[in-house]
């Protein structure tokens, strides 16, 4: 397939406007394909007449196209591109007739049929250049139609659009025309949905999920309403522009491979967030968040859309940040801050200082498949994190007057990064200009050091070292023992700092603790002088604030990935401090640090047993904590990670055997995947079991456990199964992409280094083969979920860098694979120090 260039862009925007597609899906047609029919109104302009440009299409079949009535040769598409020659200024009109495929991976037209009760449903995920697989089209972001769809699908189907459907009977439907919007945020959901409709301010809304999934939307609708109306409302009251579209529609569908999508009017979520199965507070917290995010999409990204793939950060930066912002703002979970702190904003981080980085609103990006790599921890983590910095910087009534200008200037168009800074420019008399070269055209993290320079009078003054170049607006909070409350840290004050400072700010008497970046409110890595440190081996969990607690975590996480603090140093401040804490976005995100990257990872084959214990003995101790009945959330990611940290099996398959923890929680669906998974990890569990728990839940979920569970058995029959599953080039039998994952996710354990270490030689070439085969969705997966993390050795490094010279054309695939080997080096490197 031909990726399109920004050149090609760029010359095609010059020579056509894009008026209306009226786009004909048929999906009755069969099982593997369906029909698409576009019919295309643009016009030339006078001064590039007579030149020629191209449509782009995927299709199984291209039966005809018509130009004006004229027929144009179906051979002719090379590729995905059709070519239209010798073009005369003026209106013109493009028909195809095509034959198109379901995907298996999420790409393009999904096609997904329920094992629960055999009921079957197609989505659209049309995102950067999948719209070819649905139908023809002019596939770039700044050629901006008008799209009239309708759509045949089976009886007693439900056909959902950008726009409001109405059915025409016999399985006929058709969506209200869309206001000006981009190609890759056209959007289809159909299949026998259950839905749950209300009204809000006089639009339509609507949830809508997989018939086996109803009881749980139901019990769920009135929160995610709440939160939909809610932040509904709040991005009202921030911005002057009024929602740009006719309705409001939530699909949550299933075998999705982002989080979500905005397309307008119909959002698509992952059918994870429809929770069978108990979750904790943090998670409810995290749908509300991705609610949001997808909702302030509407603005940035579909009413003002980026001109080229280089400024994904104007669409995925400010979603990030304004979701976050927004569910504090408006919603009952007012500590979203403190989970970006300990969970997101590490991807941030990680990404940042690897290879693959790149400024968060880079110069160059030259073709779509290079876009696509970008959205990582930088455009949404980082960008976030730069954005939250600005806002403390230029004060949010500013930062809110220049984009509304930027909305009012380019709604209904597209943007570039230099559109939004003048905007912002506008609102400020502060250089806006130069703030967005130092934040986001430069890589890296900047470190901050602090430095303390006693007086002869007792007190003391600070110096913020920084490695790196950017202007932080940081608080530092001083805080000193209570004597008389066992010792503990109680803050003194907070205080404001522009780094690099003009001089040493005085701070009166020395504090115990120091801590720059207090409240989080910039993006760089924190340090502590001696005295600091030895006041947190004691103090972390008596720290008031969690945010403060967030930002000393990532400190400590930074400084073991850094080689600078032991990985049992970490270990055991989780184990000293994690059983007094009670934010739960911090147990989680500490205990999935130290149980995937520090037990997992960092310590050597003869100190993970150690590791684990000291994992299992906290567990144990939340576990003990809870059994007044108190912290429910508590208890169930403590009893989680008990499972996954489990050395013996004895425990958890009584717990299995019994259906119950003691105390509770009753075994639910996703308790009773993990303990099996957990023990057939450890040789505890067989074939026979597998097939029973299978048995006893049929659903996708279950599908996706099973798979995990044989291809975790330490057996050398299952180990092959599970790799032919994955690897094997055999179409009609190719794992769709979430069972492919599941099936990776099992097969690499800590504990079986020895029994797949042959796989290790194979891995590279067959990566290569199956991504180059199966497309970025698979060679993404194959290159995150089955890249063997877990052979920590200098012979997978040696491998992998071989791969990367002479073997790894997949661009996905390439880059997933030079973050993989760079973490290995650092995991090495870890393991030396």
């Amino acid at each position: 397939m031909s990726v399109l260039t920004r050149d090609e862009a760029h010359n095609r925007a010059q020579l056509l406007d894009v008026h209306r597609y009226t786009i004909e899906l048929d999906l009755t047609t069969g099982d593997e394909t369906f029909d698409s029919r576009t019919e295309i109104r643009f016009s030339v302009r006078a001064d590039s007449a007579n030149a020629d440009t191209f449509v782009e299409v995927k299709p199984a079949e291209l039966r005809s196209v018509t130009l004006d009535g004229q027929p144009l040769d179906p051979d002719s598409l090379d590729q995905n591109r059709l070519p239209l020659k010798n073009l005369a200024a003026g209106e013109h009109e493009l028909r195809v007739d095509a034959r198109m495929r379901y995907s298996r991976t999420g790409e393009g037209m999904h096609r997904f049929t329920d094992p629960s009760d055999g009921e079957t449903y197609v989505y659209t995920q049309l995102f950067m250049d999948d719209v070819q697989r649905v139908f023809a089209a002019f596939d770039q972001p700044d050629l901006k139609a008008v799209f009239e769809l309708s759509v045949t699908a089976p009886e007693g189907w439900t056909v959902l659009a950008n726009g409001v459907t109405e059915h025409l009977g016999e399985g006929r439907w058709r969506a209200a025309p869309t206001p000006l919007i981009s190609t890759y945020l056209v959007a289809v959901a159909a299949g026998p949905w259950h839905s749950v409709r209300t009204e809000h301010r006089g639009l339509p809304f609507g949830l809508h999920c997989r018939r086996s999934l109803a009881p749980y939307l139901d019990t769920d609708a009135e929160e995610i309403l709440d939160v939909t109306r809610a932040c509904f409302d709040r991005y009202h009251e921030k911005f002057d522009e009024p929602y740009p579209f006719d309705s409001y529609d939530q699909a949550f569908v299933p075998e999705f491979n982002a989080g979500a999508m905005e397309n307008p009017g119909l959002v698509t979520f992952r059918d994870e967030f429809v929770f069978r199965s108990a979750v904790t507070d943090t998670e409810r917290q995290t749908r509300a968040m991705v609610i949001a995010h997808e909702m302030a999409h509407m603005w940035f990204g579909d009413l003002v859309t980026l001109k080229w793939w280089d400024d994904i950060w104007l669409n995925e930066s400010f979603a990030e940040y304004m979701g976050y912002q927004t569910t504090a703002e408006a919603t009952r979970f007012t500590d979203t801050w403190v989970d970006f702190g300990i969970a997101r904003k590490g991807w941030g981080y990680n990404a940042d200082q690897r290879p693959s980085t790149h400024p968060v609103a880079p110069e160059a990006v030259d073709d779509t498949a290079a876009a696509l790599l970008n959205f990582d921890g930088i455009s949404y983590a980082k960008g976030a994190s730069a954005l939250r910095q600005l806002v403390a910087w230029l004060g949010e009534k500013d930062f809110l007057a220049g984009i509304n200008t930027h909305f009012a200037r380019h709604k209904f168009g597209n943007a570039t990064l230099a559109d939004f800074i003048d905007s912002l420019a506008g609102a400020t008399e502060r250089d806006v200009h130069a703030w967005a070269d130092a934040w986001l055209r430069t890589t890296g993290v900047d470190t901050l050091t602090p430095a303390v320079t006693p007086a002869a009078d007792g007190t003391c003054a600070l110096t913020v070292e920084r490695t790196g170049s950017r202007p932080h607006r940081i608080t530092v909070g001083l805080y000193d023992r209570d004597l008389a409350n066992e010792g503990r840290l109680v803050l003194r004050e907070r205080v404001g700092l522009d780094v690099p400072q003009p001089a040493p700010h005085p701070l009166g008497k020395r504090p115990a603790l120091l801590l720059l970046n207090d409240g989080d409110l910039t993006y760089a890595k924190v340090r502590f002088d001696a005295e600091s440190f030895e006041a947190l081996r004691t103090g972390l969990s008596g720290l008031p604030d969690p945010l403060t607690r967030a930002v000393v975590w990532n400190a400590l996480r930074d400084a073991v990935r850094d080689g600078e603090l032991p990985p049992a140093a970490y270990l055991d401040a989780a184990r000293t401090h994690l059983p007094h804490e009670t934010d739960l976005a911090l147990v989680e995100g500490v205990l999935a640090f130290a149980t995937e990257h520090v037990a997992g990872r960092y310590v050597t084959p003869e100190d993970r047993p150690a590791a684990l214990a000291t994992l299992s003995a906290l567990c144990r101790d939340l576990i003990r904590r809870t059994e007044d009945g108190d912290s429910p959330g508590l208890r169930l990611l403590a009893v989680r990670h008990f499972i996954d940290v489990a050395a013996h099996p004895d425990t958890i398959a009584a717990w299995l055997a019994d259906g119950i923890v003691p105390g509770g929680p009753e075994l639910d669906p996703e308790l009773r995947w993990r303990i099996l998974g957990r023990l057939a990890v450890l040789g505890a569990t067989d074939e026979a079991a597998i097939a029973a728990e299978r048995e006893r839940d049929p659903s996708a979920t279950g599908q996706e456990g099973a798979a995990r569970c044989r291809a975790a058995l330490p057996d050398p029959e299952a180990k092959r199964a599970a790799w032919e599953a994955m690897f094997a080039a055999d179409s009609g039998a190719e794992l769709s992409n979430y069972l492919f994952i599941a099936t990776a996710r099992g097969f690499w354990q800590p504990e079986q280094a020895d029994l797949v270490r042959e796989y290790v030689p194979r891995y590279y070439p067959d990566a290569v083969a199956v991504a180059a085969r199966r497309g970025p969705a698979i060679a993404s997966a194959v290159g995150r979920w089955a890249f063997p993390a877990h052979i920590v050795d200098a012979e997978n490094l040696a491998l992998g860098e071989a791969c990367l010279r002479d073997g790894a054309p997949n661009t996905a695939l390439r880059r997933w694979l030079t973050d993989e080997l760079d973490d290995l080096t650092r995991a090495l490197r870890i393991r030396e120090a």
